[in-house]
């Protein structure tokens, strides 16, 4: 029931959409009203339910400041089609960090603190203004698997390594007053944020004149690009570079173009044997060739409905790799039923089901009730088991052509997306001296990992049963395959476990062996030296099946060149197949007792099966016991971890762990950054689909990588160096790093008389043409005062949302990026860097200006900077001609105007807080 308010405490342009609405125990709570302002603006009965979420955000923080009267009219009379030009002021509920990004992150607060107390601020003004919560989950790796003792090996290992970045955090607890941290060990921070983290809706302290707190609903930012997992709960979330986040946490509302909105209708449901993995694979194919970049995916439709929020929190997790903001899914009666099963208080449950229906937004809604950007169908039963790779999460491969479609790429030249490898040796194998044979497509790695399926208890429990399956009928793991189960949380192990089937995982090799992403983000651990010798010294095309979400190239492990995404019952086949070229839909999946055949269809679990124990899944106490213990027992090796204390950092010293230079320099006044460049140099020519992988890898480090010699020099062994993703503290290591990864391209380098290209972080120095690492070279012209740009092509920055992939990219005097097309979270992190990011007006490349690298670059931008305006590209060509084309800037809202004139978003908000 909803009652209007007669007055209201503060001065507001729509204070007469101040309600209240009452909960079945008779509990009262103040909210902003959508319907109320429906009446004003009739469209927003229609709006799609994500921005009505946003449309709460924007109305209830209206103070004529940050958010304006205007702001709420913008939005409320939001049109399908219409032209993108009014940027949305979105100021979050909260913010999510992983370790990863969460480290550098803080290092940039303290760096800011460093600022505030040598102007002679108060160093606690710089505060986060929301809750923020760190979870510790991108550090563990794959050292030991296969064992009971697997996973205490591998955390007291983990604790080694990291002692001074948990040494740093524990300095960051003590000293800023809203940021917390989930210790490592408990889990993935999507699955955490699922489970535990996310409330729904959220209460101020401050009671309305009837005694009622005004309420509004969950939303967020996160410094992960999986952040979307939590669309899956009817929670406005995306992922942000760690710069964005920053500003969103002190204060800063989260800027974004008023985007489109694309409805999904799902209908029917999915066939016997199809599992929620196949469904996300089939989505992202879908929505990846759509073009959604930079616009939200809302589904609906009856079987929209059908699916449980486990299910639909797949599917949202995946929304980077199908290139979408989001991929929302309503508030219902099956999220209210997910939040009893993970333990939720009644009175929490009771007034988020009554908050979403005050507001008219609870339920999925059916056709023709949302007005839409664009409008596609799914029938869910023509979904097939499929996996993804090998390459790219969207190049979706049905289980029947795996086998087939690998023969092709084995041979395929690099433009298609194949190996380059002569046919006639597809099927060599190389005997190593224990006797094991490996060949091409031979899985070598196997990990039930990653946020996207180890949160979902039907794949789980549909692996548990599979292995028991194949254990009772006798087969086996190779035990040259490194296999490994790392669940999202400590929940998947308590139901594999209550169910009796993690036993037979155990005996498989699938030992739990962290509760962290481990190898979906790089963090698989090695391969026995005499495997990798092998697979480098014959250049053997081997594999790597988990169930992740990311199989980018040298991410998952720089030698295997293969790497397929796959339910968790499905990388359990393929460990047991062996090898990707099996068929498993008409041959054997190995021999059992006696030598007998033993076929995918005689251990696949049926929907019956796993139906009967997913009551041990979704456990209400079970869940609230577990993370009680965050805070009463967060393990004795996180508790013998000490930190420095006082509200300012004093950077001991520490190779992972520095003061970041974005400072350096810092006037309250801004030196407005010019707008263009002049006389640039080339640093790289890349082609389609450069990920932020590509860019600023988060593996394992090159000993003779820039990095590692860094690293060296500074008295560290190779064992010691850990990863990328660890040392994103340490500027010194990161900007080494850019463009380090092993398997990028420069297409400056010229190709071989086969059409390879040469991989690796180099470049082409000018104007002698000299081979240089990128690092280098932007060293050499740094020295000369030459700025330096990159060209590329499409999905310029697809991939995590890793701002230390534009943070190098700066670091390397990089002024601008050229490409065909960008992906939204790297084209904002460019901007926020103080990086221009241009882009190529129709079919124009840098491939039909038949550049080469040699060339000199001025970019002209004559008259006032401006949102998406035009922008001259000047080519001075070696023989000295000259051409000059039109581009469009990619700053693409008044809010990064400022942001580039600042030199970036870190000193735009840092002069805002001290002045």
């Amino acid at each position: 029931m909803t009652q209007h308010a007669s007055s209201h405490a503060f001065a507001h342009p729509f204070a007469h959409t101040y309600a209240h609405f009452t909960t079945p125990s008779q509990r009262s709570g103040a909210f902003y009203s959508l319907p109320e302002l429906a009446k004003q603006f009739p469209s927003v009965a229609r709006l799609p339910l994500s921005l009505r979420v946003v449309l709460e955000s924007v109305l209830r923080n209206c103070d004529g400041k940050r958010v304006t009267a205007e702001h709420v009219t913008q939005l409320a009379n939001w049109a399908p089609q219409a032209e993108r030009s009014e940027e949305i002021p979105f100021l979050v509920a909260r913010v999510v960090l992983q370790d990863f990004t969460g480290v550098p992150l803080l290092a940039d607060l303290a760096a800011m603190r460093n600022v505030a107390a040598a102007a002679g601020k108060d160093a606690k003004a710089i505060e986060p203004l929301v809750p923020v919560d760190l979870v510790v989950d991108h550090s563990v790796m794959i050292d030991y698997f296969g064992s009971k003792k697997a996973l205490d090996l591998n955390m007291q290992l983990e604790f080694q390594r990291n002692r001074e970045r948990y040494e740093f955090m524990k300095w960051g607890m003590q000293a800023f007053d809203t940021f917390s941290v989930v210790p490592p060990g408990f889990g993935i921070v999507h699955q955490v944020n699922l489970e535990f983290l996310a409330r729904g809706v959220h209460k101020t302290g401050k009671k309305s004149t009837q005694g009622a707190k005004l309420y509004y609903p969950d939303s967020l930012v996160g410094t992960d690009s999986h952040t979307t997992m939590i669309n899956g709960i009817g929670v406005v979330g995306w992922g942000v570079g760690g710069i964005e986040a920053e500003a969103g946490m002190l204060g800063q509302p989260v800027y974004f173009l008023t985007p489109d909105v694309v409805g999904f209708e799902l209908k029917g449901r999915l066939r016997e044997g199809v599992t929620a993995t196949d469904l996300v694979l089939t989505v992202t194919e879908i929505l990846r060739r759509e073009k959604v970049v930079g616009k939200f995916v809302e589904f609906y439709g009856a079987g929209t409905a059908s699916l449980s929020v486990p299910d639909r929190a797949t599917i949202a997790n995946m929304a980077p790799e199908y290139g979408a903001t989001m991929g929302f899914f309503p508030v219902d009666e099956k999220t209210i039923a997910y939040f009893k099963g993970s333990g939720r208080s009644k009175a929490e449950i009771e007034a988020f089901e009554a908050y979403f229906r005050a507001q008219g937004m609870f339920g999925v809604p059916l056709a023709g009730q949302i007005d839409y950007s664009q409008v596609l169908t799914l029938d869910l039963s023509t979904v097939a088991p499929s996996l993804a790779g090998p390459k790219r999460p969207q190049d979706r491969i049905e289980i029947t052509h795996l086998s087939s479609r690998f023969a092709e790429l084995f041979s395929a030249g690099p433009a298609a997306g194949g190996f380059n490898q002569p046919a006639a040796k597809l099927h060599a194998r190389i005997k190593l001296e224990d006797g094991t044979a490996i060949g091409n497509g031979d899985v070598l790695i196997a990990a039930i990992t990653s946020c996207t399926n180890t949160s979902n208890p039907s794949v789980m429990l549909a692996a548990g049963l599979l292995a028991k399956k194949a254990v009772e009928a006798g087969l086996k793991v190779a035990p040259h395959i490194k296999t490994s189960l790392a669940p999202g949380s400590r929940i998947v192990t308590e139901y594999l476990e209550r169910a009796g089937l993690l036993p037979y995982l155990d005996k498989l090799g699938f030992n739990v062996a962290a509760y962290g992403c481990t190898t979906c983000i790089g963090n698989a651990g090695d391969l026995r030296p005499e495997i990798n010798a092998a697979i480098t010294g014959q250049d053997l095309v081997c594999a790597a099946v988990l169930s992740g979400n990311r199989n980018f190239e040298a991410r998952i492990h720089p030698n295997l060149k293969a790497n397929f995404l796959a339910s968790p019952p499905l990388v359990l086949a393929y460990a047991l197949a062996g090898n990707v070229m099996v068929d498993l839909m008409t041959q054997p999946v190995g021999l059992g007792k006696k030598g007998r055949e033993v076929f995918l269809g005689d251990i696949w679990p049926s929907s019956d099966e796993i139906e009967a124990l997913m009551k041990y899944a979704m456990n209400g106490k079970a869940f609230k016991a577990n993370y009680e213990r965050v805070a009463a027992k967060p393990g004795k090796l996180w508790q013998k971890i000490e930190g420095v204390s006082g509200d300012v950092y004093n950077w001991p010293p520490s190779s992972y762990i520095a003061c970041p230079p974005f400072f350096e320099g810092f006037t309250q006044l801004p030196q407005y950054t010019p707008a263009g460049v002049k006389a640039a140099r080339i640093m790289a020519l890349f082609g389609d689909s450069i990920t932020t992988d590509h860019i600023s890898p988060a593996g394992s480090i090159k000993p003779s990588s820039p990095a590692g010699l860094y690293l060296q020099a500074l008295g560290l062994k190779a064992a010691d160096f850990n990863s990328y993703g660890s040392r994103r503290g340490n500027h010194e290591v990161m900007m080494r790093g850019t463009f380090a990864n092993v398997r990028i391209k420069n297409l400056m380098l010229p190709a071989g008389p086969d059409g390879s290209r040469i991989e690796g972080g180099l470049t082409l120095r000018q104007p002698s043409g000299e081979q240089q690492s990128i690092y280098d070279a932007a060293m050499a012209y740094i020295a000369e005062g030459r700025p330096t740009v990159i060209f590329a092509g499409e999905e310029y920055g697809t991939g995590s949302s890793r701002d230390w992939a534009a943070k190098g990219t700066q670091l390397l005097g990089i002024k601008a990026v050229v490409a065909r097309s960008f992906e939204r979270i790297h084209r904002s992190n460019l901007v926020g860097m103080g990086v221009l990011p241009l882009q190529f007006k129709g079919e124009d490349s840098w491939q039909s200006l038949g550049l080469r690298g040699d060339e000199l670059i001025d970019i002209v931008i004559d008259g006032d900077l401006a949102p998406q305006r035009e922008a001259q590209l000047l080519i001075q060509r070696a023989d000295g001609s000259h051409q000059s084309l039109a581009l469009i800037l990619r700053i693409d809202t008044p809010i990064e105007v400022d942001y580039y004139r600042h030199g970036g978003i870190l000193p735009f908000v840092l002069r805002q807080l001290l002045a």
